[in-house]
């Protein structure tokens, strides 16, 4: 609410009795909006002595946001979190507010307004779509190793998308309701924090554009290609394959490399959301306000199915605890998202964590920072009944090699699949 300055008084008048009402009026709302917490800018506006800090920011914030804040500086690398108390609504963050490159995170989204169209009655889960040599996307996942006309249900793409992070079932479920459906449905939920999602094709599209305008019209088996040859050969491979393939010549192409056109892209803010907008979309989701009962219940289930990310924030959870999570994985970008219970008999905690890195382009050293979140998290003292330092808390590996932790390998490409030789160790996104 914008603030309201009192007009000049150039002489004094008798205060009219409506005058006077309307004075009071004003004066409660605000008392009210400040009293009640609902009106957070005004909140934060008012005088110390009327709210005193001490009494409304919750005993484990600051010491949480300063193990962050030491996770960032002992790691090396840069970490946004964003951390929220469902049952309280206190927060702490550690750059949450910034906005950061979510990856294959916008899967998440996806599903919502998937399972709105089942709720809706424009198709089941049950409903088959057939795989198309255009739908192709490499990076995570065994679709893009299926043969074209293959049947496909919508829950099968649903659940690859989300369990294994597979890029080609993203792109037919993001093709059966349509991107713009995807962000109107970011949109209704969250209506500012969010950048423009797009298909993972057209991530493709928008990263080789920065080399050449020709990319927009890269296929889906060209991306296979160019996938193959980065695994073996490298980025200037890549490059040279991308000439190949748009029959460009190679010195046509803009004198960057990939990493930098990788860069270029990210800073265009397709894809992207500050961390407590993501926390937002999640909080709907779980309040039954994104889906109803039934498909929140669904998707929640599956979300707690992941297979990615096994060495992030879980790796450093407390034995026990649920985490419904997603991932997201890109050039020097990591992310790990989502919501944390720890069943017992009586009503556990139930906490919203969403976490990335960026500028580090080893995944297992983005890896092990998440982790470092995951275990300030857990010692904390919000998931054990308010003690701190729990000592069922994991730890962090004094020695790092260095490499992708064999747990946390992408899912096993059927024959086919475009695969090749594993990458360098965060050459490439294997989630996206």
């Amino acid at each position: 609410m914008p603030q309201i300055h009192a007009p000049t008084l150039h002489r004094v008048r008798p205060v009219r009795p409506l005058r006077q009402l309307r004075l009071l009026a004003c004066a409660t709302s605000a008392l009210w909006h400040i009293a009640t917490g609902t009106a957070h800018a005004q909140a934060a506006e008012a005088p110390s002595a009327a709210l005193p800090a001490a009494a409304s920011t919750p005993a484990w914030v600051q010491p949480l946001e300063r193990a962050l804040a030491r996770a960032e500086a002992d790691s090396g690398v840069r970490i946004g979190v964003y951390v929220r108390d469902l049952d309280t609504g206190a927060s702490a963050s550690l750059h949450g507010t910034e906005p950061w490159y979510l990856a294959s995170s916008v899967k998440v989204p996806v599903a919502i307004a998937v399972l709105r169209g089942v709720e809706r009655g424009d198709f089941t889960l049950e409903t088959p779509l057939t795989l198309r040599a255009a739908d192709y996307v490499d990076g995570a996942g065994p679709t893009n190793g299926r043969a074209v006309g293959t049947p496909l249900t919508v829950r099968y793409l649903l659940e690859q998308m989300i369990i294994y992070s597979d890029n080609t079932a993203t792109d037919m479920l993001i093709g059966l309701v349509g991107i713009g459906t995807v962000n109107a449905v970011v949109q209704s939920l969250v209506p500012r924090g969010f950048g423009r999602i797009t298909s993972l094709a057209d991530v493709r599209r928008h990263v080789y554009g920065v080399l050449t305008p020709a990319a927009s019209h890269l296929s889906g088996t060209d991306f296979l290609a160019l996938r193959q040859q980065q695994r073996l050969h490298g980025d200037a491979a890549a490059r040279s394959a991308l000439a190949t393939l748009l029959r460009v010549p190679e010195r046509s192409l803009a004198p960057t490399d990939l990493a930098s056109a990788y860069e270029t892209y990210y800073a265009t803010g397709l894809n992207s959301g500050h961390l407590d907008a993501y926390a937002d979309l999640l909080q709907a989701l779980v309040e039954g306000r994104a889906l109803d009962a039934r498909h929140t219940a669904y998707l929640l289930s599956v979300m707690e199915r992941v297979k990615t990310g096994t060495q992030r924030i879980k790796a450093g959870l407390p034995p026990g605890a649920h985490f419904a999570h997603k991932t997201g994985t890109q050039r020097a970008r990591t992310c790990d998202s989502g919501l944390v219970t720890v069943p017992r008999a009586h009503p556990g905690p139930r906490l919203l964590v969403v976490a990335c890195t960026r500028g580090e382009p080893s995944t297992a050293r983005s890896d092990r920072a998440l982790r470092q979140v995951g275990i300030a998290l857990c010692q904390s003292g919000l998931l054990s009944d308010g003690r701190p330092h729990e000592p069922r808390c994991p730890t962090l590996p004094s020695h790092s090699t260095g490499t992708t932790p064999p747990g946390d390998a992408p899912a096993a490409r059927p024959p086919g699949a475009g695969g090749g030789a594993a990458p360098a160790d965060g050459a490439v996104d294997d989630d996206a």
